[in-house]
């Protein structure tokens, strides 16, 4: 069993284009997977055992794992009667780290015989600074961790000399992927008013190892 995230992403963005929190994302984009394919089972904050990892969501019919970030920047908007109000999270630095990180979580779910069958990592933000390239001629502190549309995420990553203490802490170790990956960041909703109205995501997907033997099907 496969998961089209794309298909899904588009199909939740109609009724969905907005959420409060991560936590609701989290939430909705399950309900929605359990929708379109009830026989994937969602399970969300999954303790996975065999890499003692916490996954986001779990598909337990299909054996697929997903990270999530939610990465909003000040919005306030309604739609159909509700009212968000998204606070400022504009630490992009760490929040890029986090998301490859997640990647990197997700190459270990993916790499024995008894785990996932694939992973997806999923960022939504009405951030452009993650999906533009840096401004100006300073290298950024995070210039190995840049998500800008079209750059391919790979190797080994970490922070330049010059980041500060207080932006490392508890990420300080460099992050190692063994795939090679394309951010390509899709439109999900645009509000058409005001300042950071546009939201897009970036979806990345985790194949299993080539090699691995093949699941049971579901």
């Amino acid at each position: 069993m496969t998961l089209d995230i794309v298909n899904v992403m588009e199909s939740l963005s109609r009724e969905r284009p907005i959420f409060h929190s991560e936590a609701d994302f989290q939430h909705a984009l399950a309900w929605r997977i359990r929708e379109m394919l009830p026989e994937c089972r969602p399970r969300l904050e999954f303790p996975f055992a065999p890499k003692r990892l916490k996954l986001d969501i779990w598909l337990a019919g299909a054996r697929i794992a997903i990270e999530l970030k939610y990465r909003p920047r000040k919005l306030n908007q309604h739609f159909l009667g509700e009212h968000f109000e998204l606070r400022d999270q504009s630490a992009q630095d760490t929040g890029r780290y986090d998301f490859i990180r997640d990647i990197a979580r997700l190459e270990r779910a993916t790499e024995s015989p008894l785990s996932a069958t694939a992973g997806f990592a999923v960022m939504l933000t009405n951030d452009p600074l993650y999906w533009k390239p840096a401004q100006g001629k300073d290298i950024p502190n995070d210039a190995a961790f840049r998500l800008e549309d079209g750059r391919m995420i790979e190797g080994e990553m970490a922070w330049s000399d010059d980041a500060a203490p207080g932006t490392t802490k508890g990420k300080e170790e460099p992050l190692r992927l063994k795939g090679r990956y394309e951010a390509n960041w899709r439109n999900y909703w645009d509000f058409r008013e005001g300042t950071h109205s546009e939201f897009r995501y970036l979806a990345v997907e985790v194949p299993a190892p080539r090699g691995k033997p093949p699941e049971e099907s579901v």
